[in-house]
């Protein structure tokens, strides 16, 4: 099953409380579960590699000359 363009990072994060909580309450049926599990595993792909790039982006600062610079991020 395909979902739509993941959205930003923020939104990603509070659809994924939802899931966690919508499932906790073990009020769920098994096929919605499995929707739902589905859905917040990529939703959290998704924030994982957005989190990465933006570490990544923060260790290309370096120091040097005792001044910090940034370098260009190759993705």
């Amino acid at each position: 099953m395909e979902f739509p363009s993941l959205p930003k990072f923020e939104e990603c994060i509070e659809r994924l409380e939802k899931i966690v909580q919508e499932l906790e309450k073990g009020e769920v049926p098994l096929e919605k579960s499995l929707m739902l599990f589905e859905e917040g595993m990529q939703l959290s792909s998704s924030c994982r590699k957005e989190l990465e790039e933006a570490e990544g982006k923060v260790e290309i600062l370096l120091k040097q000359n005792g001044k910090i610079h940034a370098e260009p991020f190759e993705r």
